[in-house]
Protein backbone atom coordinates (compact mmCIF):
# COMPACT_ATOMS: atom_id res chain seq x y z
CA UNK A 1 0.00 0.00 0.00
CA UNK A 2 1.32 3.43 -0.98
CA UNK A 3 1.26 6.58 1.14
CA UNK A 4 -0.76 8.24 -1.60
CA UNK A 5 -3.52 5.64 -1.09
CA UNK A 6 -3.91 6.70 2.53
CA UNK A 7 -3.86 10.39 1.63
CA UNK A 8 -6.48 9.86 -1.06
CA UNK A 9 -8.63 7.90 1.37
CA UNK A 10 -8.55 10.76 3.91
CA UNK A 11 -9.22 13.28 1.18
CA UNK A 12 -12.27 11.42 -0.14
CA UNK A 13 -13.62 11.05 3.38
CA UNK A 14 -13.49 14.76 4.17
CA UNK A 15 -14.82 15.70 0.74
CA UNK A 16 -17.79 13.34 1.26
CA UNK A 17 -16.98 11.48 -1.94
CA UNK A 18 -18.59 8.19 -0.91
CA UNK A 19 -18.08 6.27 -4.16
CA UNK A 20 -14.41 7.29 -4.47
CA UNK A 21 -13.84 6.49 -0.79
CA UNK A 22 -15.30 3.03 -1.16
CA UNK A 23 -13.40 2.29 -4.37
CA UNK A 24 -10.14 3.42 -2.77
CA UNK A 25 -10.86 1.21 0.23
CA UNK A 26 -11.47 -1.74 -2.07
CA UNK A 27 -8.11 -1.12 -3.79
CA UNK A 28 -6.34 -1.05 -0.43
CA UNK A 29 -8.03 -4.25 0.69
CA UNK A 30 -7.11 -5.89 -2.61
CA UNK A 31 -3.46 -4.93 -2.12
CA UNK A 32 -3.43 -6.50 1.35
CA UNK A 33 -5.10 -9.62 -0.04
CA UNK A 34 -2.50 -9.96 -2.81
CA UNK A 35 0.33 -9.52 -0.32
CA UNK A 36 -0.99 -12.44 1.73
CA UNK A 37 -2.77 -10.60 4.52
CA UNK A 38 -6.28 -11.79 3.60
CA UNK A 39 -7.50 -11.49 7.19
CA UNK A 40 -6.82 -7.76 7.27
CA UNK A 41 -8.38 -7.40 3.81
CA UNK A 42 -11.55 -9.10 4.99
CA UNK A 43 -11.62 -6.92 8.10
CA UNK A 44 -11.34 -3.74 6.03
CA UNK A 45 -14.16 -4.83 3.74
CA UNK A 46 -16.28 -5.75 6.74
CA UNK A 47 -15.87 -2.28 8.24
CA UNK A 48 -17.56 -0.63 5.27
CA UNK A 49 -20.26 -3.22 4.83
CA UNK A 50 -23.39 -3.49 6.94
CA UNK A 51 -23.61 -7.19 6.09
CA UNK A 52 -19.87 -7.99 6.28
CA UNK A 53 -20.21 -8.71 2.59
CA UNK A 54 -19.30 -5.54 0.70
CA UNK A 55 -20.67 -5.29 -2.82
CA UNK A 56 -18.15 -3.01 -4.56
CA UNK A 57 -19.58 -0.25 -6.67
CA UNK A 58 -23.06 -1.79 -6.49
CA UNK A 59 -24.35 1.46 -5.07
CA UNK A 60 -22.80 3.43 -7.89
CA UNK A 61 -25.16 4.74 -10.53
CA UNK A 62 -22.75 3.41 -13.16
CA UNK A 63 -22.77 -0.17 -11.88
CA UNK A 64 -24.41 -2.93 -13.91
CA UNK A 65 -24.60 -5.29 -10.93
CA UNK A 66 -27.64 -4.99 -8.67
CA UNK A 67 -27.83 -6.76 -5.29
CA UNK A 68 -30.85 -9.08 -5.08
CA UNK A 69 -32.66 -9.76 -1.82
CA UNK A 70 -32.72 -13.48 -1.06
CA UNK A 71 -36.05 -14.89 0.11
CA UNK A 72 -36.03 -17.00 3.25
CA UNK A 73 -39.19 -18.97 2.44
CA UNK A 74 -39.47 -22.48 1.06
CA UNK A 75 -38.95 -23.18 -2.63
CA UNK A 76 -41.48 -25.80 -3.79
CA UNK A 77 -40.02 -27.65 -6.77
CA UNK A 78 -40.42 -31.10 -8.33
CA UNK A 79 -37.94 -33.65 -6.98
CA UNK A 80 -36.08 -33.89 -10.31
CA UNK A 81 -35.39 -30.17 -10.46
CA UNK A 82 -34.51 -29.94 -6.77
CA UNK A 83 -32.00 -32.77 -7.25
CA UNK A 84 -30.45 -30.82 -10.14
CA UNK A 85 -30.05 -27.79 -7.88
CA UNK A 86 -28.37 -29.96 -5.27
CA UNK A 87 -26.07 -31.19 -8.02
CA UNK A 88 -25.11 -27.58 -8.81
CA UNK A 89 -24.21 -27.02 -5.16
CA UNK A 90 -22.07 -30.17 -5.16
CA UNK A 91 -20.33 -29.24 -8.41
CA UNK A 92 -19.42 -25.77 -7.15
CA UNK A 93 -18.17 -27.11 -3.82
CA UNK A 94 -15.93 -29.63 -5.59
CA UNK A 95 -13.94 -26.68 -7.04
CA UNK A 96 -13.20 -28.34 -10.39
CA UNK A 97 -14.07 -25.38 -12.63
CA UNK A 98 -17.79 -26.02 -13.18
CA UNK A 99 -19.22 -22.53 -12.72
CA UNK A 100 -21.68 -21.65 -15.50
CA UNK A 101 -25.29 -22.82 -15.42
CA UNK A 102 -28.23 -22.19 -17.75
CA UNK A 103 -31.82 -22.38 -16.43
CA UNK A 104 -34.40 -22.85 -19.20
CA UNK A 105 -38.18 -23.07 -19.14
CA UNK A 106 -41.50 -21.29 -19.49
CA UNK A 107 -42.30 -18.15 -17.47
CA UNK A 108 -43.35 -18.86 -13.91
CA UNK A 109 -41.52 -22.18 -13.52
CA UNK A 110 -39.16 -20.93 -10.79
CA UNK A 111 -35.93 -20.21 -12.65
CA UNK A 112 -35.10 -16.90 -10.97
CA UNK A 113 -36.27 -18.08 -7.55
CA UNK A 114 -34.07 -21.14 -7.94
CA UNK A 115 -31.06 -18.91 -8.64
CA UNK A 116 -31.79 -17.16 -5.34
CA UNK A 117 -32.07 -20.54 -3.65
CA UNK A 118 -28.66 -21.62 -4.99
CA UNK A 119 -27.05 -18.40 -3.77
CA UNK A 120 -28.63 -18.83 -0.34
CA UNK A 121 -27.45 -22.44 -0.02
CA UNK A 122 -23.94 -21.39 -1.03
CA UNK A 123 -24.07 -18.56 1.50
CA UNK A 124 -23.30 -16.04 -1.25
CA UNK A 125 -24.74 -12.72 -2.30
CA UNK A 126 -26.70 -12.63 -5.58
CA UNK A 127 -25.90 -9.87 -8.06
CA UNK A 128 -28.23 -9.27 -10.99
CA UNK A 129 -26.84 -7.95 -14.28
CA UNK A 130 -28.90 -4.92 -15.26
CA UNK A 131 -29.58 -5.37 -18.99
CA UNK A 132 -31.32 -2.00 -19.21
CA UNK A 133 -27.88 -0.39 -19.04
CA UNK A 134 -26.29 -2.80 -21.52
CA UNK A 135 -28.57 -2.50 -24.54
CA UNK A 136 -27.79 0.55 -26.63
CA UNK A 137 -29.13 1.73 -29.98
CA UNK A 138 -25.70 2.93 -31.08
CA UNK A 139 -23.82 0.54 -33.34
CA UNK A 140 -21.19 -1.33 -31.36
CA UNK A 141 -21.99 0.23 -27.98
CA UNK A 142 -23.86 -2.82 -26.64
CA UNK A 143 -20.77 -4.99 -27.25
CA UNK A 144 -18.63 -2.46 -25.38
CA UNK A 145 -21.10 -2.48 -22.49
CA UNK A 146 -20.89 -6.27 -22.29
CA UNK A 147 -17.11 -6.07 -22.04
CA UNK A 148 -17.50 -3.48 -19.30
CA UNK A 149 -19.87 -5.61 -17.19
CA UNK A 150 -17.63 -8.66 -17.45
CA UNK A 151 -14.66 -6.54 -16.44
CA UNK A 152 -16.69 -5.43 -13.44
CA UNK A 153 -17.46 -9.06 -12.57
CA UNK A 154 -13.86 -10.23 -12.99
CA UNK A 155 -12.56 -7.40 -10.80
CA UNK A 156 -14.96 -7.96 -7.91
CA UNK A 157 -12.90 -8.33 -4.74
CA UNK A 158 -13.66 -11.59 -2.94
CA UNK A 159 -15.48 -12.87 -6.03
CA UNK A 160 -16.19 -16.18 -4.35
CA UNK A 161 -18.71 -14.35 -2.14
CA UNK A 162 -21.11 -13.86 -5.07
CA UNK A 163 -23.37 -15.54 -7.61
CA UNK A 164 -23.96 -13.51 -10.79
CA UNK A 165 -27.41 -13.76 -12.38
CA UNK A 166 -28.03 -13.04 -16.07
CA UNK A 167 -31.83 -13.06 -16.01
CA UNK A 168 -33.44 -13.50 -19.45
CA UNK A 169 -30.12 -13.82 -21.21
CA UNK A 170 -31.91 -14.03 -24.57
CA UNK A 171 -32.13 -10.24 -24.40
CA UNK A 172 -28.55 -10.03 -25.65
CA UNK A 173 -27.65 -13.50 -26.90
CA UNK A 174 -30.17 -14.65 -29.50
CA UNK A 175 -29.15 -16.79 -32.44
CA UNK A 176 -26.89 -14.76 -34.72
CA UNK A 177 -28.20 -16.49 -37.83
CA UNK A 178 -31.83 -15.53 -37.23
CA UNK A 179 -31.40 -11.82 -36.56
CA UNK A 180 -32.42 -9.05 -38.93
CA UNK A 181 -29.29 -7.06 -38.15
CA UNK A 182 -26.89 -9.99 -38.44
CA UNK A 183 -23.71 -7.97 -38.21
CA UNK A 184 -24.63 -6.07 -35.04
CA UNK A 185 -26.20 -9.03 -33.23
CA UNK A 186 -23.32 -11.20 -34.33
CA UNK A 187 -20.90 -8.74 -32.77
CA UNK A 188 -22.88 -8.65 -29.53
CA UNK A 189 -23.18 -12.43 -29.23
CA UNK A 190 -19.55 -13.00 -30.19
CA UNK A 191 -18.46 -10.50 -27.57
CA UNK A 192 -20.57 -12.28 -24.99
CA UNK A 193 -19.02 -15.65 -25.93
CA UNK A 194 -15.48 -14.28 -25.65
CA UNK A 195 -16.33 -12.68 -22.31
CA UNK A 196 -17.60 -16.00 -20.99
CA UNK A 197 -14.40 -17.67 -22.17
CA UNK A 198 -12.33 -15.10 -20.26
CA UNK A 199 -14.47 -15.27 -17.13
CA UNK A 200 -12.64 -15.39 -13.81
CA UNK A 201 -12.75 -19.07 -12.75
CA UNK A 202 -13.92 -18.02 -9.29
CA UNK A 203 -17.10 -16.49 -10.71
CA UNK A 204 -20.37 -18.41 -10.52
CA UNK A 205 -22.76 -17.54 -13.36
CA UNK A 206 -26.44 -18.48 -13.61
CA UNK A 207 -28.34 -17.44 -16.73
CA UNK A 208 -32.08 -17.87 -17.34
CA UNK A 209 -34.14 -17.88 -20.53
CA UNK A 210 -37.70 -18.48 -21.70
CA UNK A 211 -36.47 -18.76 -25.31
CA UNK A 212 -34.01 -21.63 -25.26
CA UNK A 213 -34.66 -22.65 -28.88
CA UNK A 214 -33.70 -19.14 -30.04
CA UNK A 215 -30.38 -19.00 -28.19
CA UNK A 216 -27.17 -19.17 -30.14
CA UNK A 217 -26.00 -22.79 -29.87
CA UNK A 218 -22.40 -21.71 -29.37
CA UNK A 219 -23.57 -19.86 -26.28
CA UNK A 220 -25.43 -22.89 -24.94
CA UNK A 221 -22.26 -24.96 -25.27
CA UNK A 222 -20.40 -22.48 -23.06
CA UNK A 223 -22.49 -23.49 -20.06
CA UNK A 224 -21.42 -26.44 -17.96
CA UNK A 225 -25.00 -27.60 -17.29
CA UNK A 226 -28.50 -26.79 -18.53
CA UNK A 227 -31.43 -27.27 -16.16
CA UNK A 228 -34.88 -27.68 -17.74
CA UNK A 229 -37.67 -26.25 -15.56
CA UNK A 230 -40.47 -27.43 -17.86
CA UNK A 231 -40.75 -30.74 -16.02
CA UNK A 232 -43.81 -30.17 -13.84
CA UNK A 233 -46.49 -32.84 -13.96
CA UNK A 234 -50.02 -31.87 -12.90
CA UNK A 235 -49.40 -33.66 -9.62
CA UNK A 236 -46.24 -31.56 -9.12
CA UNK A 237 -48.18 -28.35 -9.72
CA UNK A 238 -50.91 -29.38 -7.28
CA UNK A 239 -48.32 -30.21 -4.64
CA UNK A 240 -46.54 -26.90 -5.20
CA UNK A 241 -49.85 -25.00 -5.09
CA UNK A 242 -50.68 -26.53 -1.71
CA UNK A 243 -47.31 -25.43 -0.30
CA UNK A 244 -47.91 -21.90 -1.62
CA UNK A 245 -51.43 -21.83 -0.16
CA UNK A 246 -50.24 -22.98 3.27
CA UNK A 247 -47.59 -20.25 3.29
CA UNK A 248 -50.15 -17.55 2.46
CA UNK A 249 -52.78 -18.88 4.89
CA UNK A 250 -50.44 -17.98 7.75
CA UNK A 251 -51.19 -14.33 6.92
CA UNK A 252 -54.98 -14.84 6.74
CA UNK A 253 -56.11 -16.13 10.12
CA UNK A 254 -59.82 -15.99 9.25
CA UNK A 255 -59.50 -18.16 6.13
CA UNK A 256 -60.48 -21.81 6.44
CA UNK A 257 -58.00 -24.41 5.26
CA UNK A 258 -59.63 -27.03 3.04
CA UNK A 259 -56.84 -28.81 1.16
CA UNK A 260 -59.16 -31.43 -0.34
CA UNK A 261 -61.49 -28.86 -1.93
CA UNK A 262 -58.55 -26.68 -3.00
CA UNK A 263 -56.94 -29.60 -4.87
CA UNK A 264 -60.27 -30.53 -6.39
CA UNK A 265 -60.64 -27.00 -7.79
CA UNK A 266 -57.16 -27.22 -9.31
CA UNK A 267 -57.98 -30.48 -11.04
CA UNK A 268 -61.00 -28.92 -12.80
CA UNK A 269 -58.76 -26.56 -14.78
CA UNK A 270 -58.17 -27.52 -18.41
CA UNK A 271 -54.52 -26.64 -17.88
CA UNK A 272 -53.06 -26.06 -14.43
CA UNK A 273 -50.96 -22.86 -14.50
CA UNK A 274 -47.23 -22.80 -13.76
CA UNK A 275 -46.18 -22.15 -10.15
CA UNK A 276 -45.47 -18.45 -10.68
CA UNK A 277 -48.99 -17.87 -12.01
CA UNK A 278 -50.46 -20.10 -9.29
CA UNK A 279 -48.76 -17.99 -6.65
CA UNK A 280 -50.33 -14.82 -8.06
CA UNK A 281 -53.79 -16.39 -8.35
CA UNK A 282 -53.73 -17.80 -4.83
CA UNK A 283 -52.44 -14.56 -3.34
CA UNK A 284 -55.04 -12.48 -5.18
CA UNK A 285 -57.88 -14.82 -4.20
CA UNK A 286 -56.93 -14.52 -0.56
CA UNK A 287 -56.26 -10.79 -0.70
CA UNK A 288 -59.67 -10.00 -2.25
CA UNK A 289 -61.59 -12.43 -0.07
CA UNK A 290 -64.22 -11.27 2.44
CA UNK A 291 -62.80 -11.66 5.98
CA UNK A 292 -66.26 -12.52 7.27
CA UNK A 293 -66.50 -15.49 4.86
CA UNK A 294 -63.73 -18.02 5.70
CA UNK A 295 -64.13 -19.89 2.39
CA UNK A 296 -64.58 -16.88 0.12
CA UNK A 297 -61.05 -17.27 -1.27
CA UNK A 298 -62.01 -20.73 -2.60
CA UNK A 299 -64.92 -19.22 -4.55
CA UNK A 300 -62.58 -16.65 -6.05
CA UNK A 301 -59.91 -19.24 -6.79
CA UNK A 302 -62.48 -21.40 -8.61
CA UNK A 303 -63.43 -18.46 -10.83
CA UNK A 304 -59.75 -17.74 -11.47
CA UNK A 305 -59.21 -21.35 -12.59
CA UNK A 306 -62.04 -20.90 -15.10
CA UNK A 307 -61.01 -17.51 -16.50
CA UNK A 308 -63.38 -15.47 -14.33
CA UNK A 309 -66.50 -17.47 -15.13
CA UNK A 310 -69.08 -18.28 -12.43
CA UNK A 311 -69.99 -21.94 -12.82
CA UNK A 312 -73.58 -23.10 -12.44
CA UNK A 313 -74.68 -25.63 -9.87
CA UNK A 314 -75.21 -28.18 -12.62
CA UNK A 315 -71.72 -27.58 -14.04
CA UNK A 316 -70.13 -27.92 -10.59
CA UNK A 317 -71.94 -31.20 -10.13
CA UNK A 318 -70.71 -32.43 -13.50
CA UNK A 319 -67.16 -31.56 -12.41
CA UNK A 320 -67.54 -33.88 -9.43
CA UNK A 321 -68.18 -31.48 -6.56
CA UNK A 322 -70.41 -32.75 -3.75
CA UNK A 323 -73.50 -30.93 -2.53
CA UNK A 324 -71.57 -29.71 0.53
CA UNK A 325 -68.73 -28.44 -1.67
CA UNK A 326 -71.16 -26.69 -4.01
CA UNK A 327 -72.68 -24.96 -0.98
CA UNK A 328 -69.22 -23.66 -0.04
CA UNK A 329 -68.40 -22.55 -3.58
CA UNK A 330 -71.72 -20.83 -4.30
CA UNK A 331 -73.08 -19.78 -0.92
CA UNK A 332 -76.34 -21.58 -1.76
CA UNK A 333 -77.67 -23.88 0.95
CA UNK A 334 -77.35 -27.64 0.53
CA UNK A 335 -81.11 -28.09 0.46
CA UNK A 336 -81.45 -25.59 -2.40
CA UNK A 337 -78.57 -27.20 -4.26
CA UNK A 338 -80.15 -30.63 -3.87
CA UNK A 339 -83.55 -29.39 -5.09
CA UNK A 340 -82.01 -27.80 -8.17
CA UNK A 341 -80.00 -30.89 -9.00
CA UNK A 342 -82.98 -33.18 -8.43
CA UNK A 343 -85.16 -30.91 -10.52
CA UNK A 344 -82.64 -31.09 -13.35
CA UNK A 345 -82.70 -34.90 -13.15
CA UNK A 346 -86.50 -34.99 -13.25
CA UNK A 347 -86.50 -32.95 -16.42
Amino acid sequence: MKKSDVLDLIKYHYENKEIEFRNQTVDIARDFDKSGDSQLAQYIMGLISQTNRFIPQAESENSNLIPVKLNLGSLPLPTMIMNDLKGIINAINHHIGINKFLFIGSPGTGKTESAKHVARLLNRELLLVDFSHLIDSKLGQTAKNIIMVFNEINQLPFLNNYVILFDEIDTIALDRINQNDIREMGRVTSTFLKSLDNLNPEAIIIATTNLYDNLDKALVRRFDATIDFDRYSDDDKIEVAEVILNDFLKQFKNATKDSRLFKKILKTAKKIPNPGDLRNLIRTSLAFSDPSEPSDYLKRFLRAMHHGKTLSIDKLSQLGFTVREIEILTGISKSSVSRELNGAKDE
